[in-house]
């Protein structure tokens, strides 16, 4: 009865969707079936399918505990596909197509994605202006915090010899990672006081959708389920990654880049964009620019501790064109958000500069 109530008619199509290509996707990865192409595609879509299942559990259960707490929820629980994915190709000593995913998925949200917003917000609604208190504040916290985690990267490119030993590269990443880790913590308050003011703004139509939130139970259960989901896809998906790319002549840099990232980062993708079609342009900012921020600041120093686990020694150095794209990207992002209003021109412009910069690494 519980399922009953709190489940929509679209939760329901979504569940059906996500069970049937999950389960596609397990029948190709363990009968063998479909060639090289189509079990890669189609644990491509069980992943982004199962990973916007966890950003609907995740949003429920931040509803549930509180409306400030919904942004903590989704910034800790909302990536857990993409750190599996990692963790897998870590696994397979995939080292090219971890380094990549974490680049790109900082550079889908900030490019792709708000460029995306900015340009359907601007057909739609023309000029849209936002809080420059809130963009001014998110931007800089993912400066600080993308600049952070380039240390271990430019130490190697710019440092002695001593520096760049893979030693003191992989030390030099873990002490990183465990700082990055405790600013996270440290910043835990303000967002969510920040949370709190973002949804005391939202209009009636954000408060009215609230009432039809996942009892806590459903919500818990659902981000169990959709959780050891991911996992079990992860996997099939970094199976199926290798003699794709092969058949395809696809890179590492580019599966990670563009593929994995996306893949991962499907809540987002989808999200931001609908909240600026609903003309919620500071909400929209706010959770486009709330995942990069959490990739800088969480996944990737989760994952340079994590590796071990899984046979692998991740490191947060970078190849000097990722480095350069990433430092690009993050510049651009705030010089466009820091006069508080957009328009469809920028976000054609931002999705553009994506393409050409995936373009540039489908060779690798």
């Amino acid at each position: 009865m519980i399922f009953r109530m709190g489940l929509k008619r679209s939760d329901w199509r979504l569940i059906v969707i996500t069970v049937v290509v999950a389960a596609a996707a397990g029948i190709a990865h363990y009968a063998k079936l479909g060639g090289d192409v189509a079990p890669f595609v189609v644990s491509a879509v069980a992943l982004a399918l199962l990973a916007s299942l966890v950003g609907r559990s995740v949003e429920a259960l931040g509803d549930r505990l509180g409306a400030g707490a919904t942004g903590v929820v989704q910034s800790a629980l909302g990536n857990l596909p993409e750190l599996f994915v990692v963790l897998f190709a870590l696994r397979a000593k995939l080292y090219g197509v971890a380094t990549a995913t974490i680049v790109g998925s900082i550079l889908a949200n900030v490019l792709l994605v708000l460029g995306l917003a900015f340009l359907f917000g601007g057909i739609k609604h023309g000029r849209q202006k936002f809080g420059n208190e809130a963009a001014r504040t998110m931007s800089m916290l993912m400066v600080l915090s993308v600049a952070a985690m380039l240390v271990p990267s430019l130490t190697s490119a710019l440092g002695s010899g001593a520096t760049k030993a893979a030693l003191h590269e992989r030390t030099l990443s873990i002490v990183v990672s465990v700082l990055l880790l405790g600013l996270f913590v440290a910043s835990l308050p303000a967002s969510l006081r920040r949370q709190k003011a973002t949804t005391s703004g939202e209009t009636g139509e954000s408060a009215a959708s609230s009432e039809h939130s996942w009892p806590l139970g459903m919500a818990l259960a659902m981000l169990a389920i959709t959780g050891l989901g991911a996992a079990f896809v992860s996997e099939w998906f970094v199976s199926a990654l290798q003699p794709a790319m092969s058949t395809l002549g696809i890179s590492e840099a580019f599966a990670g880049l563009v593929i994995v990232a996306i893949a991962g980062n499907a809540v987002e993708n989808v999200v931001g964009i609908q909240l600026a079609l609903k003309n919620q342009s500071d909400y929209a900012l706010s959770v486009i620019l709330q995942s990069p921020l959490q990739i800088a600041l969480v996944v990737a120093p989760a994952l340079v501790l994590l590796s071990p686990l899984v046979g692998a020694s991740f490191t947060l150095v970078l190849s000097p064109l990722l480095i350069a794209v990433l430092i690009m990207a993050v510049v651009i992002t705030v010089l466009v958000v820091l006069d508080g209003e957009s328009n469809w021109l920028e976000g054609a412009t931002l999705v553009v500069l994506y393409g050409i910069i995936a373009t540039a690494f489908w060779w690798g």
